[in-house]
């Protein structure tokens, strides 16, 4: 959440602002929380400073006093607004382009491309004044506003764009300013002088050694301060309004119906006669091979007479209707009037005679590119938000008057232009045909130097406003530390003159000037501008749709239909300029976007990417709460059950590698902890819990959610996590957590009871598990060699035991590993057949694996099994004793008055373990022994019941010199067989058998899968299921236990 730019509570007043007993009920909500009379001084005092939000300063807490004392200048709608909207619409494209534009386009043409053009920049400003007028718009204005709606990635990426765009306009503008200056004003200045054939070269070089001097000039104004910007703004202004104004005559002659350069001759005719005798005239030697009256002279110039007609015939003259329709054509081709003319029949000679020619190939859509950037400044005024007095109310009524304005001002000249002038002159860029004056100075009176001095200082003015936004644009970027490599530019002068920022811009600037074509310069910057016009349009149609909330703005006159035209317009303005243009803007708009996300800091600004992302969740959320998945889109979602350590930190990190190796960044993953203890008193463990767990996350590459629950006992926060993680349709469907491999080594038997019920509430939610035997011997980064995952497939639970190794071959730590199926085939069972069904059934579902049938047949109980049944129905009675309160222990011991043999055991611990350590030492000999044994004799009926007391005398016995032959007599003595329980006993040999199968095959696996054995329905046989489940997994190193959720995962369907 965005911190509020005006709260900041200060420990030194907040004594003094709270005295007195009328607020004595919220005495402790005073500590955190300001009372309003505090809130509204702090609103009251806060300034929109340049420097921007505090947010930016948080960082800068040595220069914060500093700066938060200066004032910037503090300026109205008309300077700070209107004026530098104006300056930059009314720039270089209009003096040097706009009659070249009305000429070739036609009247109407022109008209669509004018009203196209500012209806897409009308329609942005209304959305981009319904953006500055929900809420404060501090420094940056169109960065901010589109960063804050779109988020720091698009509104990097967006604001980089547009910092460049104005950048490269405001060469643009320099570069005009010295066309003018050099071509029309003082062409005697230039400093490179060249011949006919190298003058465009030469002309280049005058332009970039005056450009850069004139950059140079300009960043000095800007850098001494902004307010000197402004006060030379209406002197620029008063010059183009003049320009404007003015309006006067000029002749052009034409030779047949094609328009002539005026530059080598004086008079508009082939002869004239001088004292009765005729002479020829200058323009008959440009013609002609001498000035003789009989030389020889070009074919067309002898067929045609030389006419001059008015280049400004007026209002009246009806050229209006020739004007009308657009004249386009290939460069090289003749300005020619549509007039009755003899044709010559060699057309080779044209190219050397003085002719008016195209020099660029003209059709509709380049006009729309170049003129496009005549409309660009809107955001002239957005920019320096942070230097207006009231930016709400400025923004809006200056954008959109200064566009009307302009909007009026361009489609009175594409008028003016087609009904006054004639349309040769109007197709003649350079001027060639009127002396090689301005085109648009024709119209200028008294003189056509009103009009060439206002373009002059117009271009001057737009340069100069170009050099103020951007440095302001970079600034606030870089302040907000988005872009890590870009934050050494977000300082400047005491008063937040963005000084460093100025000199990339200038150095970035003289790049566009070293191009010195403004031709070639004008698309790509209608690129950049269009994209950040589409993107606020964006922003407004987002916030509008989406209602959040904070989406108050205070102009009104908006509607989410006129963003999405404005935005539409955008679009097509880019590809109808240039489509290869558009794309590369985009491509260098998704680099920077990517870079931000990649390299960026993370920030959260309640934007509308976020907020869409919201609801495009909550409709997913719905749509999918109305089926459950079909079996073709199943995938495991998991929920992963991890412990914590009494530091709170992961006690199998190596479970969270697994997930993501099974994942690979696919469907949801929840790792979800329980701590012991009441929420109230556990709150801060929980949030460091979380915190160490999302560090784990991230150092196993894990994506996904983290979810901490604080609950009285451990089974029932596990309970609470396995019922309600997750969200509508988005719940787990899997459970994933890590063998307790120490259970009978525990004091506590709640530990593997809580492993138990966790089985049986995975089932009874129809949830798949998993369960990862030694998980911390599996593997993390590190691709594992050539090897094979085998799969036993014993009972038929919805396929997930296939499923699931695919699923792991699609990461590279598993890729080399190959998969092996085994299925166990009874005595009654076509081994071979099952074989060929299993390929057959593998080959439909689309799997590469092996298949081995492996026959299992029904064998006599070994003795092995029924010591090891033995064994554990003695621990269990054990478990059982121990669980007696004291005061049944001393009531026993005060019965049987053997306190000295109850004393003599050191613990009830020690004596279950060097129990089980002596049977599983002995059950290579003892038992084995048994298990060769082939004697047929009756067992006989020897009591062996293990208690305490035994157990005491042969610790006894131990002591003396022949106990290793003691104890071996012990455990050769036939037990009790028939007393045992038969379920167990069946139960042990399937175990015991399939063990002894699976580690004769899979020992030398990566990972063993094996079907997980439901838990018993009666609890008192709890801890023989562990005990089951150890036997089967026994000698083997990775194991996934798995037991599938009661549906099918995996089809041989498309």
């Amino acid at each position: 959440m965005e911190s509020s730019p005006f709260i900041n509570n200060t420990d030194d007043n907040k004594g003094n602002l709270y005295d007195g007993k009328n607020m004595a009920l919220f005495e402790e909500e005073m500590d955190s929380n300001p009372m309003v009379s505090s809130l509204l001084s702090k609103l009251a005092n806060y300034t929109n400073l340049t420097q921007g939000v505090r947010e930016h300063e948080e960082a800068d807490e040595d220069e914060g006093a500093k700066k938060q004392t200066v004032k910037s200048p503090q300026m109205g709608t008309f300077i700070g607004v209107y004026l530098p909207c104006l300056q930059n619409i009314l720039g270089v494209i209009l003096f040097l382009r706009m009659t070249w534009i009305v000429g070739t386009a036609g009247i109407l043409e022109a008209f669509i491309i004018v009203t196209m053009c500012c209806s897409c920049t009308m329609l942005t400003a209304i959305s981009m004044s319904a953006i500055a007028t929900n809420g404060v718009v501090p420094a940056g204005g169109s960065y901010y506003m589109i960063s804050r709606s779109l988020g720091p990635e698009f509104g990097g990426a967006v604001g980089l764009c547009f910092y460049l765009g104005t950048t490269f306009a405001g060469a643009m503008y320099i570069l005009g300013t010295i066309e003018i200056l050099l071509t029309y004003i003082v062409p005697s200045a230039a400093i490179f002088k060249a011949e006919k054939a190298e003058e465009a070269d030469a002309l280049l070089n005058n332009m970039r050694v005056y450009g850069t001097c004139c950059l140079t000039l300009m960043a000095l104004v800007v850098f001494v301060g902004v307010k000197y910007v402004n006060k030379l703004a209406l002197v620029f202004l008063a010059c183009v309004v003049l320009s404007i104004l003015a309006i006067s005559k000029n002749e052009v002659c034409l030779l047949g119906n094609r328009t002539l350069q005026n530059h080598g001759f004086d008079k508009c005719m082939k002869t004239e006669i001088i004292d009765n005798v005729t002479m020829t005239t200058k323009l008959w030697s440009l013609f002609c091979k001498g000035p003789e009256l009989n030389a020889s002279c070009s074919e067309y110039f002898s067929l045609n007479n030389v006419t001059e007609i008015q280049g400004i015939p007026g209002l009246t003259s009806g050229v209006i209707s020739e004007n009308l329709w657009g004249s386009y054509g290939p460069a090289g081709m003749l300005v020619e009037k549509a007039i009755p003319s003899v044709p010559a029949s060699d057309a080779s000679q044209d190219k050397h005679m003085p002719y008016v020619v195209n020099d660029i190939t003209a059709f509709f859509t380049l006009l729309v590119g170049i003129y496009f950037p005549s409309v660009t400044g809107i955001m002239a005024g957005s920019n320096r938000s942070g230097d207006l007095r009231d930016a709400q109310r400025s923004i809006p009524i200056g954008t959109i008057l200064a566009i009307a304005t302009t909007t009026i001002i361009y489609l009175s000249c594409v008028v003016v232009f087609g009904a006054c002038i004639e349309g040769v002159v109007l197709r003649d860029k350079f001027g060639d045909s009127v002396k090689g004056n301005l085109v648009i100075g024709t119209l200028s009176w008294p003189s056509p130097w009103v009009i060439v001095i206002g373009s002059f200082f117009s271009c001057c003015g737009a340069g100069l406003q170009s050099l103020t936004g951007a440095p302001r644009l970079l600034q606030a970027i870089a302040r907000d530390g988005i872009v890590p490599f870009l934050q050494v530019f977000g300082h400047g002068k005491a008063n937040g003159e963005p000084t460093w920022a100025l000199l990339l811009t200038a150095v970035i600037c003289e790049c566009g000037i070293l191009i010195a074509s403004l031709d070639a310069v004008a698309p790509i910057l209608s690129m950049f501008f269009l994209m950040c016009y589409l993107f606020v349009n964006l922003a407004c149609a987002l916030q509008t749709l989406l209602r959040t909330p904070n989406w108050r703005p205070r102009f009104k006159y908006y509607h989410w239909t006129l963003s999405f035209l404005g935005m539409s317009l955008c679009l097509a303005l880019m590809f109808i300029s240039s489509w290869y243009y558009a794309l590369v803007a985009m491509l260098i708009a998704g680099c920077i976007y990517k870079y931000i996300e990649y390299r960026g800091a993370e920030k959260e600004w309640g934007d509308g990417i976020r907020g869409l992302s919201l609801n495009a969740a909550r409709y997913a959320l719905i749509r999918l709460e109305e089926a459950p998945p079909h079996t073709k889109n199943w995938r495991p979602q998991l929920l992963v059950l991890l412990n914590l350590d009494s530091e709170l930190s992961v006690k199998h990190p190596r479970l969270l590698s697994f997930t993501t190796q099974l994942k690979a960044g696919k469907g949801l993953t929840v790792v979800g902890s329980v701590l012991e203890g009441t929420y109230l008193t556990r709150e801060s463990d929980g949030k460091r819990a979380e915190q160490s767990i999302k560090s784990a996350m991230a150092s196993e590459k894990t994506k996904g959610f983290c979810h901490v629950v604080v609950s009285s006992n451990l089974r029932d926060g596990f309970s609470h996590l396995i019922q309600s993680a997750g969200l509508g349709g988005m719940k787990h469907n899997s459970v994933l957590m890590a063998w307790p491999a120490s259970w009978r080594q525990s004091n506590d038997p709640q530990s593997w009871k809580n492993f138990i019920e966790t089985v049986r509430e995975t089932t009874a939610a129809h949830q798949a598990l998993l369960v990862a035997k030694n998980v911390d011997s599996f593997p993390h980064q590190e691709r594992l060699a050539e090897g094979t995952i085998d799969v036993w497939w014993i009972v038929h639970d919805g396929g997930l035991l296939m499923l699931l190794p695919f699923l792991l071959q699609q990461h590279k730590v598993w890729r080399k590993c190959k998969m092996r199926i085994f299925t166990v085939a009874q005595l009654d069972d076509n081994s071979i057949q099952m074989k060929k069904d299993l390929q057959m059934f593998l080959y439909h579902l689309r799997l590469n694996a092996e298949v081995e049938v492996v026959e299992m047949h029904d064998s006599d109980i070994s003795a092995f099994t029924y010591e090891k049944t033995l064994v554990m129905e003695q621990r269990s009675q054990m478990l059982k004793q121990m669980q007696l309160s004291r005061t049944e222990r001393e009531r026993e011991v005060m019965l049987h008055d053997t306190r000295s043999v109850y004393e003599g055991i050191c613990s009830d611990h020690i004596f279950i373990n060097a129990y089980l350590a002596q049977l599983i030492h002995d059950r290579n000999t003892a038992s084995h022994a048994a298990l060769s044994d082939k004697t047929d004799a009756t067992p006989e009926r020897v009591h062996m019941t293990w208690t305490k007391d035994k157990f005491c005398t042969e610790r006894n016995r131990n002591r003396e010199p022949n106990a290793s032959v003691a104890v071996r007599d012990l455990f050769n003595m036939k037990p009790e067989w028939e007393s045992l329980n038969q379920s167990n006993v069946r139960c042990m040999h399937t175990a015991v058998k399939l063990n002894e199968v699976v580690v004769n095959k899979s020992q030398g696996a990566h990972l063993v899968l094996l079907n997980m054995p439901g838990p018993p329905k009666s609890r008192g046989g709890d801890e023989n299921y562990m005990e089951f489940l150890e036997v089967l997994m026994e000698g083997l190193n990775r194991v996934l236990l798995v037991r599938g959720g009661g549906r099918e995962v995996i089809t041989i369907y498309s």
